[in-house]
């Protein structure tokens, strides 16, 4: 019964058979004055009618019919009191009834008659201050009669609740399974499961989010699989080389005077790999939140100066013309330095990979409206504006130019995103007035007090 009561079912019958017991007790609470001032009324307007004919046989008719009125009223629970000259027949009436009718008025009220309460209803007769007055009990018993049919109403109320309660619950219930079924089958790894989005309308926005979530389970495994085999050939690659270089110096291939060629080889690849197994690793840590951060009042005009002095190396003789704007005074901004150098470097990197020779690669700074502002813009190849929608996707880009320009692992802008964004800043990419690519990072300034 607990785990029947525990369930939405369980509840619907529960709220709809308590309310219909509610609803019944209610209408018989509000049935009972009603039912008992309905059977005063009837009884009083039967008791004037009686109380007219009574006066007009009594008038009329001689001893022995008289009588045999008064016998028969009494039958139907009727007591006649006769007034004769002012003076009543038998004790009981209250003085006031018998002093109005004597006095030729007709009375329709309500009385005691010893400890009973009656309806009473007196007209005069014709001369001598002469008249008939008729009492009926009120209406007794009505209220235990009307209290006494409620259990069979709260007995039916019950039973209609119980049934319309598992009929709703059943309603309401039957798309909540098929959705804890959708979402069980998405679990076990079935991205094809959908479910017919029909109203009522809640109903309707659980069945369109799970539809969604599949669809986003599935676009998103897709792409972590595009991603692994991206990661795979960029992992291979290197290690392919490695390997090369290291068989032909066990075996000898490679003469002396190239030995050191094949060192420098080996280490960039190296090099390579440790890079991208770094890349893995800060993107897996940001991803799970447990990255840690150091947040700190930093100058990003000293922060990029600093990076342009360390870039300029790689830029000259033959590669792009890198170009320094800065803010004429400080930028200072809450962030952690080392994580925005790794984004500004990672960015660098890219652009270098793609940028012509004596192209533009501009550093720049500036005081934004809401915080300090980064801008990394190339004169390079750029991006189309469907690329800009997927640029900072894991692999998106890699995946979209393999073979077509040289790429890094695609994870770099991935990486940059998911910083900026840890260390509480924005991050989004656009076209260049240099003709190529512009990344603007924006950074929160340093809180002032």
């Amino acid at each position: 019964m607990r785990r029947f009561l525990g369930t939405l079912s369980g509840r619907t019958v529960l709220v709809t058979a308590a309310t219909a017991v509610v609803a019944v007790i209610i209408t018989a609470l509000v049935a009972l004055p009603i039912a008992v001032r309905s059977a005063n009324n009837a009884a009083r307007e039967d008791l004037i009618e009686k109380s007219a004919l009574a006066v007009e046989l009594l008038t009329t008719e001689r001893q022995v019919a008289r009588e045999r009125i008064v016998s028969r009223l009494r039958a139907d629970g009727v007591d006649v009191y006769l007034i004769r000259r002012g003076t009543v027949d038998r004790a009981g009436l209250p003085d006031r009834v018998v002093t109005d009718v004597a006095g030729g008025t007709i009375v329709d009220t309500r009385g005691l008659v010893g400890e009973r309460s009656v309806l009473i209803v007196g007209r005069p007769l014709r001369g001598n201050n002469s008249g008939v007055v008729l009492t009926r009990d009120t209406a007794s018993g009505t209220a235990a009669r009307v209290l006494g049919g409620v259990w069979v109403a709260l007995l039916a109320g019950l039973v209609g609740g119980v049934l319309a309660g598992a009929l709703l619950a059943r309603f309401i219930a039957r798309p909540l399974r098929q959705a804890a079924v959708a979402a069980g089958r998405l679990t076990a790894g079935d991205r094809s499961v959908r479910l017919v989005v029909r109203p009522p309308e809640e109903v309707a926005e659980i069945a369109s989010a799970l539809n969604q979530l599949g669809a986003a389970l599935q676009i998103s495994e897709g792409r972590e699989r595009d991603f692994l085999l991206s990661v795979s050939h960029e992992l291979r690659t290197p290690l392919a080389t490695i390997r090369g270089y290291a068989e032909a110096l066990t075996d000898g291939v490679i003469e002396a005077d190239g030995v050191s060629r094949a060192g420098e080889t080996m280490v960039a690849e190296a090099d390579r790999l440790d890079r991208l197994i770094s890349d893995l690793l800060v993107l897996s840590r940001l991803e799970a939140a447990d990255l840690p951060v150091d947040i700190v009042a930093v100058d990003l005009v000293e922060l990029v100066r600093a990076a342009a002095e360390a870039w300029a190396p790689r830029c000259a003789p033959d590669g792009p013309r890198l170009l320094t704007e800065l803010n004429s005074g400080p930028v200072l901004v809450d962030t952690d330095a080392g994580r925005i150098r790794q984004v500004v470097d990672g960015l660098c990197e890219n652009a270098l990979r793609v940028v012509p020779a004596g192209a533009p690669l501009v550093l720049a700074v500036r005081a934004g409206e809401r915080g300090g502002v980064v801008e990394i813009r190339d004169g390079g190849p750029g991006f189309t504006d469907e690329d800009l929608a997927v640029a900072f996707q894991r692999g998106a880009l890699h995946q979209r130019y393999r073979g077509i320009r040289r790429t890094g692992s695609g994870l770099g802008l991935a990486l940059a995103a998911r910083l900026v964004t840890r260390l509480g800043g924005a991050i989004s990419a656009g076209h260049a007035p240099e003709g190529g690519a512009m990344f603007t990072v924006t950074l929160p300034y340093t809180t002032r007090t």
